[in-house]
């Protein structure tokens, strides 16, 4: 079995050989082949790799090349992982959103905008080659934005079978299990929504029903824990009416003002991602370290390998289990189209992920979706053909977006600052 990483020179990728390898017996991998168009920093985690393999004592062959192509050809599954236009990018989004009074974020708003047009095209490409050289792989979409991407794979590239998956849905499990003292496999989520637009609505382990228990325990995990100084959270008066558990992103939409007021002063998450990122790689370069070190926790993504891996897993064993992913709606969801990308349970099997029929959304949170939803389809309609109409639409499209009278400068800035890495919006 061959597993190709896309992006195989992010810091991300010793969490995923880690998964890989507490996983080997259910995962019998033989290869896996990073790729990277930085190789400097994919050699450097290219040998960290091969040391974290001879130190579990695995017989594992770790590959590595430049080469999208040659790095996927005979993939049984290809992880996708990358960032366009690297932390840079990243930190520029998040000023564009401050610019305008708007929340600078990567992955929802503005920032989650422009990233998507730096990504769609990249993404369309990978699975054309996939297409080519692995038609039987799956491929599994951990880039951001993750649903927004997986959509896109879904409309424009549909013969390829895709995953969408984000490690919140099984962080969350974790913290709701810990705080109700109860092994996390016991754990069952009533979940909805999109990727980083979600809700549990209820929450069962073992079968009887735990929702009341699980939502105060939430209580404890975020608000009672909130300190002057702190980032945004969640106040009491949002979770009574909300009477659910909600995605920690929602944060940027049910407090929209405390965050950009607490932008003012704060540094962008990317210049602190940088300064982490600096540090991990001096420890990945160290020839004495040979699994992966604490502050790997420190970059987020906290147990994407438990996630990707358990995934890739239950995949090849047919194992019939139940992940929440971002896949096809499938009737999942009423009132949603078959083909709406939604983050929701879903079996998994060989074949890929099958949704599960859940209950209507409420009205309120329904009316969210659709708006985010519709944001998502205007994009990936922008990004695929090039319509500036398109583009200007998605960003008054969506919630946390900029009003009529800024969208136009927005968007000039925004092309100016990604000039040569937006597709079709190149100059």
């Amino acid at each position: 079995m061959k597993i190709a990483v896309i992006g195989g020179g992010s810091t991300y990728t010793p969490e995923l050989i880690d998964g890989i390898l507490q996983r080997h017996d259910r995962l019998p991998v033989s290869v896996i082949h990073l790729i990277d168009i930085d190789l400097e920093r994919l050699t450097i985690i290219a040998a960290f790799a091969k040391r974290m393999v001879k130190a579990a004592g695995r017989d594992i062959e770790i590959e590595f090349s430049t080469d999208a192509r040659k790095g996927i050809r005979g993939a049984s599954f290809v992880v996708s992982q990358f960032r366009v236009g690297s932390q840079k990018a990243r930190h520029r989004d998040e000023m564009l959103g401050r610019k305008y009074g708007l929340v600078g974020q990567e992955t929802v708003g503005v920032g989650g905008f422009a990233k998507a047009l730096r990504t769609i095209p990249v993404a369309l490409n990978i699975a054309q080659i996939i297409q080519e050289e692995a038609p039987d792989a799956m491929l599994l979409n951990f880039t951001n934005p993750a649903g927004l991407i997986t959509q896109a794979l879904k409309t424009h590239a549909p013969k390829v079978k895709s995953i969408g998956l984000c490690n919140v849905p099984w962080n969350t499990r974790i913290e709701v299990a810990g705080a109700l003292n109860v092994p996390a496999a016991s754990v069952e989520f009533d979940y909805v929504g999109l990727n980083h637009l979600s809700w549990i609505r209820g929450v069962k382990v073992d079968g009887a029903d735990r929702s009341p228990e699980a939502i105060a325990a939430f209580r404890g995990l975020t608000i009672n824990k909130a300190t002057p100084g702190d980032s945004p959270a969640w106040v009491q008066s949002t979770i009574d009416y909300l009477e659910a558990i909600p995605n920690y992103y929602l944060l940027y939409y049910y407090e929209e003002k405390a965050w950009v007021t607490y932008q003012l002063n704060s540094p962008t998450r990317a210049s602190e991602v940088m300064k982490i990122e600096e540090a991990l790689m001096a420890k990945f370069a160290d020839e004495a370290i040979v699994t992966k070190p604490l502050e790997l926790m420190e970059r987020g993504g906290a147990y994407y390998s438990d996630s990707a891996a358990e995934l890739m897993a239950d995949i090849h064993s047919d194992a019939g289990t139940i992940h929440i992913v971002n896949t096809l709606n499938n009737g999942a969801i009423p009132g949603f189209a078959d083909d709406a990308v939604m983050e929701i349970p879903a079996v998994i099997t060989k074949s890929g992920a099958q949704s599960i029929k859940s209950g209507a959304m409420r009205s309120d949170i329904d009316a969210l979706v659709r708006s985010v939803k519709d944001f998502e389809m205007l994009t990936i309609d922008a990004a695929t053909t090039g319509s500036e109409q398109s583009a200007l639409l998605a960003l008054l499209a969506n919630p946390i977006g900029p009003d009529s009278s800024q969208a136009r400068d927005l968007w000039r800035d925004l092309r100016t600052e990604n000039n040569g890495l937006i597709g079709l919006f190149n100059e």
